[in-house]
């Protein structure tokens, strides 16, 4: 059988080829989000047989009776024009019956939203390079988002640079972040479980085994310290700006820095 553990269940107008006899039945259509724009929309599927000596590519489960059928399906973003590309598989079993799982395979994998103009390289460029590779390796994701982490520690928290634990531990130590923030950064070395692999505080760029929602919860908090370190200071400048500006107008003088 396949392996499943990246497969995105994604609602969509369907049909399924039945094992026994080829007989077809519909599955309701429903909203999705374009896993590039992030938009929902309404759309139906276009199915397409894929050919193997025949007109149908049939996977033949060893030791066992059944058969597993693979289809495609295309569709076109109505927001953004993107395509996207999803293998269907048509299963059964004697437990669940005829059932389907997709495998999204263009894109790999479903956007996160777009950074603010104000997260500016190599912070941006290596949060990116994460997002990208997070459907195919998990690992390789955490791994630059660690790397990502500590730089940014290093560089904008100006932290003393040490192992990337007692950076945290540093970072926490001055009570500058939010508490939703510091809680979070602090989950990151109870989920990555830190203690069993040390390499992820010591070489923050190895790659090794992820534990469940690691690579998720580094993109989660690497935004939430975008947020605080680049975008909320950009917006409170830009706001005492219009405020000196009035008072200028005004002939008073500015704000006190």
């Amino acid at each position: 059988m396949p392996n499943f553990a990246s497969v995105a269940l994604i609602p969509v107008r369907s049909r399924v080829w039945a094992l026994a006899g080829g007989k077809q039945e519909a599955v309701s259509s429903t909203a999705m989000k374009c896993p590039h724009c992030l938009v929902e929309f309404h759309d139906e599927a276009h199915d397409i047989e894929l050919p193997y000596r025949g007109p149908r590519l049939v996977e033949r489960v060893p030791n066992r009776s059944y058969q597993i059928v693979w289809t495609a399906q295309t569709r076109v973003c109505p927001a953004c024009g993107r395509a996207i590309i999803t293998l269907v598989l048509h299963g059964w079993d004697p437990n669940r019956g005829n059932y389907l799982q997709f495998v999204q395979v263009w894109p790999k994998g479903t956007a996160r939203a777009a950074l603010p103009a104000e997260v500016v390289d190599p912070f941006a460029s290596d949060y990116r390079e994460a997002c990208n590779v997070l459907a195919d390796s998990p690992k390789a994701s955490a791994a630059l988002s660690r790397y990502c982490l500590q730089r940014l520690l290093r560089e904008v928290a100006k932290v003393k640079p040490s192992d990337l634990s007692k950076e945290i531990d540093e970072v926490l130590a001055s009570k500058t972040l939010p508490g939703h923030l510091a809680e979070a950064i602090d989950a990151i070395r109870a989920v990555g479980n830190f203690g069993a692999h040390p390499l992820k505080s010591t070489n923050t760029g190895a790659i090794i085994e992820v534990e469940p929602g690691e690579a998720e919860l580094l993109l989660d908090v690497l935004e939430g310290l975008f947020d605080f370190y680049f975008v909320q200071p950009a917006i409170m400048a830009k706001k005492l700006a219009e405020v000196n500006k009035k008072l200028a107008d005004a002939g008073k003088p500015p704000l006190k820095k």
